[in-house]
């Protein structure tokens, strides 16, 4: 009698230990993508940060976009306010698509290229636009193994009774990050 009830004992502690253990990894790996996404979260900040910058210049030069300006100022409000991750990916990239315009159409204007302002504000864009590129590439990885991790058995029935998603993984095409032959 004692026997059977050892084993079922047994049994019991490890299919509650084997249940722990795979809710743990789901939330370890959701921790660790919000830990790579805050880390990737600071560079965005920044850039977005230097859209004012990149406005009052090109205001200074007598270029008014005014559309495109608009758009990069509402963007970066969007960006700053927003707490969703999924949300702020896709508002980076409008930045990021905002600001390949708003450098595309200064090349027409050779007084701007040439101020100092706007070299050293493009050489910050592109410094930032390398750093992103890095902590994207972690990231992705996170990503991938979240995503990997709330689809394999067991984990997948944690994942739906936590309602965890799938999620998105930053991407910009390198067209999107591409300007004047120069990577930002």
């Amino acid at each position: 009698m004692l026997i059977p009830l050892l084993i079922f004992i047994i049994v019991i502690v490890a299919v509650v230990s084997f249940l722990v253990k795979s809710y743990n990894q789901i939330v370890i790996l959701r921790n660790n993508v919000e830990k790579a996404f805050a880390n990737i979260d600071v560079m965005l900040k920044q850039r977005a940060d230097e859209v004012p910058n990149l406005v009052r210049v090109v205001k200074a030069t007598a270029l008014y976009e005014n559309t495109t300006l608009k758009e990069l100022v509402a963007l970066r409000s969007q960006y700053l306010q927003s707490e969703n991750t999924n949300d702020k990916i896709k508002i980076a990239q409008g930045i990021n698509g905002g600001i390949k315009s708003l450098l595309i159409s200064i090349e027409s204007y050779p007084e701007i290229k040439a101020s100092q302002s706007y070299l050293e504000l493009q050489k910050r864009l592109s410094d930032l636009e390398n750093m992103i590129a890095d902590r994207r590439e972690y990231f992705n990885d996170s990503i991938n193994l979240y995503n990997t991790g709330i689809q394999v058995f067991p984990d997948v029935l944690f994942a739906k009774i936590m309602s965890y998603q799938k999620m998105k993984m930053l991407e910009f095409s390198e067209k999107e990050i591409e300007y004047n032959g120069v990577t930002l």
